[in-house]
């Protein structure tokens, strides 16, 4: 009982000075911003709460989404007691022993138990297994989560167990949401376009959004004045990278658009020098590298091809690596991309296809239709479709669009690089030569 008092006074104290993200973690359904698609009213997981009828599941979905949170709701809604491991520090010890718990409190009180494992797919295969009976049994019901592919990195056998349960990212809206939420729980005004700057930051994630207004909260708290202070994009960027930079220097968004630009512009030194610059600034690295990633199609495309793959190696690597050392890795990246024969016709195909696939609905022509059921011939799909690799070529030049739009050309290669080569490839077919041996 007195352990009770003393963690319930503990909760108590949190709830008013606790991190921000703490004090506006949900305690109802309603509270939650997103995943409307598993816990709006008759969504799946919700009417499972309400009807009493939770098994085991896992939560599978980015960071900062409300995995945690959703796992503490569906447990007090389910009126079952709550007991979380990590899977980062717990071992076939803490599992057993949470098992065993579970079990007493079955047997001598009737209370259920839900059995919180966070990234669960850290567990190793025997920590997976020594879960497997409870279970399967439900002396516990395992709500798991992790942000990895569960089809890859959890035992067939457990997952055969439990309910796949997709967490989207927050969208905009929710995380607007969020965002007036926390200004108005720290007494500050947070302006539409701040607030924006925030969102855009911080990718989809609830917690990062919320321990970054936290900080730029209090920055802006200690400048005093009005009674609620405003939030600048000042104090947001103090917020994310711990430097408060001086409002005649160079903002932080002028260093990403300059890192960009110098990339753009074939200047491998330039790019280094940015990239460090933000980077000492306390810049994200996951940020950068998603930039470089998206640079490698939007300003090379086909004139190197392998720079989108380089790049998305160098994003790997930060993740996998981590700073200091992932510098080497986003070195290498900036260098090659920068000294990258330029394209944009990737850039220009895309916004070309969008604009016609916009387009009211256009049928898809009967000779590219699925021919493989029954009936299918007499209504004339499939029929006439040509293999092209029956074709000694390996093309052949047939209707692939819509017929209104057979003749629209979105990709137009350019005169850098490897796309001449592909362009004459492409110029080759049309005057029903053969490929050339090299393309």
């Amino acid at each position: 009982m007195t352990d009770d008092l003393f963690a319930a006074k503990a909760a108590e104290r949190l709830a008013a000075k606790g991190p921000l993200a703490s004090r506006l973690r949900p305690k109802k359904f309603s509270d939650v911003v997103g995943q409307d698609h598993l816990i709006g009213v008759g969504a799946p997981l919700r009417v499972l709460v309400e009807q009493q009828r939770v098994t085991s599941g896992i939560l599978w979905g980015p960071p900062g989404t409300g995995k945690t949170t959703l796992a503490r709701l569906i447990a007090t809604h389910s009126h079952m007691v709550f007991e979380s491991l990590s899977a980062v520090t717990a071992g076939v010890k803490d599992v057993r022993d949470a098992i065993d718990r579970a079990s007493l409190r079955l047997g001598e009180r009737g209370e259920r138990t839900i059995l919180f494992v966070d990234e669960v797919h850290r567990f190793s295969k025997s920590q997976q297994d020594a879960l497997l009976p409870a279970v399967e049994d439900g002396t516990v019901v395992l709500l798991g989560a992790t942000t990895e592919n569960p089809f890859f990195e959890i035992n067939a056998p457990l997952l055969s167990r439990a309910t796949l349960w997709r967490v989207a990212p927050l969208d905009t809206v929710a995380l607007e949401l969020l965002a007036d939420r926390g200004a108005a729980e720290e007494g500050v005004e947070l302006p539409i376009a701040v607030r924006a700057r925030l969102i855009e930051q911080v990718d989809g994630d609830a917690r990062a959004l919320l321990t970054t207004l936290e900080v730029a909260a209090s920055l802006a708290s200690a400048r005093g004045g009005d009674p609620r202070p405003f939030v600048s994009e000042q104090d947001l960027l103090a917020a994310r990278s711990g430097v408060l930079l001086n409002r005649s220097s160079d903002t932080h968004y002028d260093q990403v658009s300059a890192f960009i630009k110098s990339i753009r512009g074939s200047d491998p030194d330039a790019g280094l020098y940015w990239m460090l610059r933000l980077l000492n600034a306390g810049e994200d690295p996951v940020f950068l590298a998603r930039r470089l990633v998206i640079l490698a199609s939007e300003d090379i495309g086909m004139a190197d091809p392998m720079s989108l793959v380089l790049a998305s190696a160098a994003a790997d690597a930060v993740r996998l690596v981590g700073l200091p050392e992932a510098k080497l890795n986003m070195a290498q990246a900036v260098i090659h991309l920068a000294l990258a024969p330029k394209s944009n016709s990737v850039t220009v195909a895309l916004g070309l296809a969008e604009r016609d696939a916009a387009l009211p609905r256009m049928d898809v022509p009967a000779h590219l239709r699925d021919g493989h059921y029954g009936g299918a011939k007499v209504l004339g799909h499939g029929v006439d479709y040509r293999y092209p690799h029956e074709d000694p070529r390996g093309w052949v030049d047939q209707q692939y669009r819509p017929e209104d739009l057979d003749a629209h050309e979105y990709y137009r290669a350019l005169a850098h690089g490897a796309e001449p080569q592909r362009s004459a490839w492409r110029a080759s077919r049309r005057d029903e030569g053969l490929p050339s041996e090299d393309a």
